[in-house]
Protein backbone atom coordinates (compact mmCIF):
# COMPACT_ATOMS: atom_id res chain seq x y z
CA UNK A 1 0.00 0.00 0.00
CA UNK A 2 0.60 3.70 -0.52
CA UNK A 3 -0.35 6.74 1.38
CA UNK A 4 -3.20 5.94 3.26
CA UNK A 5 -6.04 8.61 4.62
CA UNK A 6 -9.70 7.40 6.47
CA UNK A 7 -11.85 9.57 8.80
CA UNK A 8 -15.02 10.33 6.05
CA UNK A 9 -13.77 14.06 5.58
CA UNK A 10 -10.09 13.69 5.27
CA UNK A 11 -10.91 10.92 2.28
CA UNK A 12 -13.17 13.14 1.35
CA UNK A 13 -10.87 16.11 0.80
CA UNK A 14 -8.00 13.20 -0.14
CA UNK A 15 -10.42 12.66 -2.97
CA UNK A 16 -10.19 15.68 -4.55
CA UNK A 17 -6.35 15.54 -4.96
CA UNK A 18 -5.87 11.52 -5.74
CA UNK A 19 -4.13 10.60 -8.75
CA UNK A 20 -4.11 7.71 -11.07
CA UNK A 21 -3.76 4.33 -9.23
CA UNK A 22 -5.03 5.44 -6.29
CA UNK A 23 -7.81 3.04 -4.49
CA UNK A 24 -10.94 3.37 -2.08
CA UNK A 25 -11.54 0.77 -0.52
CA UNK A 26 -15.08 0.38 1.03
CA UNK A 27 -16.85 -2.01 3.16
CA UNK A 28 -19.76 -4.12 1.58
CA UNK A 29 -23.08 -2.95 2.45
CA UNK A 30 -21.89 0.39 3.78
CA UNK A 31 -23.64 3.44 4.71
CA UNK A 32 -25.42 6.18 2.82
CA UNK A 33 -22.26 8.25 3.45
CA UNK A 34 -19.73 5.50 2.09
CA UNK A 35 -22.31 5.23 -1.29
CA UNK A 36 -21.63 9.34 -1.42
CA UNK A 37 -17.50 8.35 -1.47
CA UNK A 38 -18.05 6.00 -3.53
CA UNK A 39 -19.66 8.22 -6.34
CA UNK A 40 -17.20 11.04 -5.40
CA UNK A 41 -14.14 8.69 -6.80
CA UNK A 42 -16.01 7.41 -9.10
CA UNK A 43 -16.21 11.10 -10.59
CA UNK A 44 -12.53 11.94 -10.69
CA UNK A 45 -11.91 8.81 -13.59
CA UNK A 46 -8.38 8.05 -11.14
CA UNK A 47 -9.60 6.33 -8.59
CA UNK A 48 -10.46 2.42 -7.94
CA UNK A 49 -13.05 1.30 -5.93
CA UNK A 50 -12.41 -1.86 -4.02
CA UNK A 51 -15.65 -3.28 -1.73
CA UNK A 52 -14.38 -5.53 0.75
CA UNK A 53 -15.40 -7.12 4.07
CA UNK A 54 -14.74 -5.75 7.30
CA UNK A 55 -12.36 -8.16 7.82
CA UNK A 56 -10.34 -7.30 4.85
CA UNK A 57 -10.47 -3.72 5.49
CA UNK A 58 -9.46 -4.04 9.44
CA UNK A 59 -6.39 -6.21 8.27
CA UNK A 60 -5.40 -3.20 5.81
CA UNK A 61 -5.22 -0.92 9.07
CA UNK A 62 -4.88 -2.79 12.17
CA UNK A 63 -5.72 -1.17 15.41
CA UNK A 64 -7.70 1.63 13.42
CA UNK A 65 -11.47 2.30 13.23
CA UNK A 66 -11.67 2.83 9.85
CA UNK A 67 -15.72 3.53 9.72
CA UNK A 68 -15.21 1.25 6.64
CA UNK A 69 -13.46 3.13 4.31
CA UNK A 70 -9.92 3.66 3.49
CA UNK A 71 -8.15 5.73 1.07
CA UNK A 72 -4.75 4.55 -0.86
CA UNK A 73 -3.33 7.09 -2.56
CA UNK A 74 -0.59 5.04 -4.15
CA UNK A 75 3.13 5.36 -4.15
CA UNK A 76 5.29 5.20 -1.30
CA UNK A 77 4.55 6.32 2.07
CA UNK A 78 6.64 9.24 3.06
CA UNK A 79 5.55 10.51 5.56
CA UNK A 80 4.34 14.55 4.95
CA UNK A 81 4.01 14.09 1.06
CA UNK A 82 0.23 14.45 1.46
CA UNK A 83 0.84 17.76 2.35
CA UNK A 84 1.95 21.22 0.80
CA UNK A 85 5.53 20.56 1.61
CA UNK A 86 7.31 24.29 1.14
CA UNK A 87 10.62 25.62 2.70
CA UNK A 88 10.83 29.07 4.26
CA UNK A 89 13.25 30.19 1.80
CA UNK A 90 10.65 29.71 -0.98
CA UNK A 91 8.26 31.19 0.87
CA UNK A 92 9.91 34.21 1.26
CA UNK A 93 10.65 34.78 -2.20
CA UNK A 94 6.85 34.48 -2.99
CA UNK A 95 6.61 37.42 -0.90
CA UNK A 96 5.73 41.16 -2.78
CA UNK A 97 7.08 43.72 -0.95
CA UNK A 98 3.59 45.06 -0.06
CA UNK A 99 2.46 41.70 0.85
CA UNK A 100 1.09 40.92 4.75
CA UNK A 101 1.41 37.44 5.77
CA UNK A 102 1.16 34.64 8.76
CA UNK A 103 3.42 31.93 10.02
CA UNK A 104 2.78 29.25 12.85
CA UNK A 105 5.69 27.79 14.39
CA UNK A 106 5.10 24.89 16.29
CA UNK A 107 7.94 24.54 18.70
CA UNK A 108 7.65 20.80 19.20
CA UNK A 109 3.85 19.66 19.20
CA UNK A 110 4.09 15.77 19.94
CA UNK A 111 0.36 14.89 19.76
CA UNK A 112 -0.61 13.85 16.43
CA UNK A 113 -4.16 14.89 17.78
CA UNK A 114 -3.35 18.50 18.43
CA UNK A 115 -1.03 19.11 15.04
CA UNK A 116 -4.22 17.99 13.32
CA UNK A 117 -6.58 20.03 15.07
CA UNK A 118 -4.29 23.34 14.61
CA UNK A 119 -3.71 22.18 10.89
CA UNK A 120 -7.12 22.47 10.74
CA UNK A 121 -7.46 25.82 12.76
CA UNK A 122 -4.35 27.36 10.06
CA UNK A 123 -6.37 26.09 6.91
CA UNK A 124 -9.67 27.95 8.31
CA UNK A 125 -7.96 31.54 9.64
CA UNK A 126 -5.57 31.21 6.33
CA UNK A 127 -2.20 30.19 7.81
CA UNK A 128 0.11 31.37 4.96
CA UNK A 129 2.86 29.21 6.46
CA UNK A 130 3.31 26.15 9.15
CA UNK A 131 6.66 25.63 9.84
CA UNK A 132 8.11 22.66 12.65
CA UNK A 133 10.99 21.33 13.85
CA UNK A 134 12.16 18.03 12.19
CA UNK A 135 13.17 16.69 15.43
CA UNK A 136 11.33 16.30 18.87
CA UNK A 137 7.71 17.36 17.06
CA UNK A 138 5.43 14.74 15.47
CA UNK A 139 4.99 14.30 11.83
CA UNK A 140 2.32 13.98 9.32
CA UNK A 141 0.78 10.80 9.90
CA UNK A 142 -2.57 9.06 9.00
CA UNK A 143 -3.72 10.38 12.13
CA UNK A 144 -2.95 13.83 11.84
CA UNK A 145 -4.69 13.96 8.38
CA UNK A 146 -7.48 12.42 10.27
CA UNK A 147 -8.09 14.52 12.95
CA UNK A 148 -7.31 17.87 10.88
CA UNK A 149 -10.42 16.35 8.50
CA UNK A 150 -8.30 16.43 5.50
CA UNK A 151 -7.54 20.43 6.02
CA UNK A 152 -4.01 19.50 6.30
CA UNK A 153 -4.08 18.97 2.96
CA UNK A 154 -4.26 22.81 2.01
CA UNK A 155 -1.87 24.08 4.98
CA UNK A 156 2.03 24.95 3.40
CA UNK A 157 3.74 22.94 5.52
CA UNK A 158 7.72 23.23 6.14
CA UNK A 159 10.09 20.57 8.48
CA UNK A 160 12.76 22.41 9.71
CA UNK A 161 16.03 21.43 11.24
CA UNK A 162 16.71 25.03 13.07
CA UNK A 163 13.46 26.74 14.22
CA UNK A 164 15.92 29.85 15.35
CA UNK A 165 17.30 30.19 12.15
CA UNK A 166 13.96 30.41 10.04
CA UNK A 167 12.94 33.08 12.80
CA UNK A 168 16.07 34.64 11.75
CA UNK A 169 15.15 34.80 8.45
CA UNK A 170 11.60 35.55 8.94
CA UNK A 171 12.52 38.77 11.03
CA UNK A 172 15.14 39.37 8.14
CA UNK A 173 11.84 39.87 5.88
CA UNK A 174 10.10 42.52 8.31
CA UNK A 175 8.20 39.85 10.06
CA UNK A 176 7.57 40.24 13.71
CA UNK A 177 7.60 37.27 16.25
CA UNK A 178 4.99 36.64 18.84
CA UNK A 179 5.91 33.67 21.30
CA UNK A 180 2.87 32.27 23.04
CA UNK A 181 3.31 32.10 26.59
CA UNK A 182 1.00 31.93 30.15
CA UNK A 183 3.12 35.04 31.40
CA UNK A 184 2.49 37.58 28.24
CA UNK A 185 1.46 40.70 27.52
CA UNK A 186 -2.66 39.98 27.30
CA UNK A 187 -3.43 39.23 23.57
CA UNK A 188 -6.38 41.17 23.40
CA UNK A 189 -5.25 44.63 23.78
CA UNK A 190 -2.39 43.97 21.29
CA UNK A 191 -1.87 44.93 17.74
CA UNK A 192 -0.40 42.27 15.27
CA UNK A 193 2.05 43.15 12.92
CA UNK A 194 0.97 42.97 9.40
CA UNK A 195 3.47 40.31 8.78
CA UNK A 196 3.36 38.35 11.86
CA UNK A 197 5.28 35.20 12.96
CA UNK A 198 3.18 32.89 16.15
CA UNK A 199 5.07 30.98 17.77
CA UNK A 200 3.05 27.92 19.93
CA UNK A 201 4.90 25.64 22.23
CA UNK A 202 5.15 22.16 22.91
CA UNK A 203 2.01 20.43 24.85
CA UNK A 204 4.41 20.16 28.13
CA UNK A 205 7.35 22.41 28.35
CA UNK A 206 6.21 25.45 26.12
CA UNK A 207 8.33 27.37 23.91
CA UNK A 208 11.99 26.76 24.27
CA UNK A 209 14.31 29.67 25.85
CA UNK A 210 16.44 30.15 23.02
CA UNK A 211 12.98 31.00 20.74
CA UNK A 212 11.47 32.95 23.62
CA UNK A 213 14.84 34.72 23.75
CA UNK A 214 14.07 35.92 19.99
CA UNK A 215 10.75 36.47 20.00
CA UNK A 216 9.54 40.36 19.54
CA UNK A 217 6.70 40.02 21.92
CA UNK A 218 5.91 37.12 24.63
CA UNK A 219 1.45 36.99 24.50
CA UNK A 220 -0.79 35.57 26.54
CA UNK A 221 -4.87 34.80 26.70
CA UNK A 222 -6.33 36.12 29.39
CA UNK A 223 -8.31 33.61 31.58
CA UNK A 224 -10.63 33.07 34.42
CA UNK A 225 -11.39 29.59 34.74
CA UNK A 226 -10.21 26.98 37.47
CA UNK A 227 -7.56 25.29 35.35
CA UNK A 228 -4.70 27.92 34.54
CA UNK A 229 -4.17 26.90 30.93
CA UNK A 230 -5.55 25.89 27.96
CA UNK A 231 -4.42 22.61 25.40
CA UNK A 232 -2.06 24.26 22.74
CA UNK A 233 -4.47 23.26 19.65
CA UNK A 234 -7.54 25.57 21.47
CA UNK A 235 -5.32 28.59 22.27
CA UNK A 236 -3.74 28.41 18.74
CA UNK A 237 -7.02 29.05 17.38
CA UNK A 238 -8.06 31.72 19.38
CA UNK A 239 -4.53 33.38 19.06
CA UNK A 240 -5.35 32.89 15.07
CA UNK A 241 -8.74 34.67 15.75
CA UNK A 242 -7.19 37.34 17.48
CA UNK A 243 -4.92 37.92 14.28
CA UNK A 244 -7.73 37.93 11.52
CA UNK A 245 -9.98 40.05 13.63
CA UNK A 246 -7.41 42.86 13.98
CA UNK A 247 -6.40 42.83 10.36
CA UNK A 248 -6.61 46.30 8.32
Amino acid sequence: MGERIYGYHAIEEGLKKARSGSTLYVERGGSERLRRLIFQAECTGKVAVKKVSREELEKMCPGVDLRGALLDLGGPRTGASRLIERSVDEFLSSLKEEDGALVLILDGITDPHNLGAILRSADQFSVDLVIIPERRSVQANETVIKVSSGSAQYVPLSVSTNLSREIEKLKANGFWVYAADMDGERSYGLEFSHRTVLVMGSEGKGISPLIRKNSDYVVSIPMSGHIDSLNVSVATGILLYEFRSKER
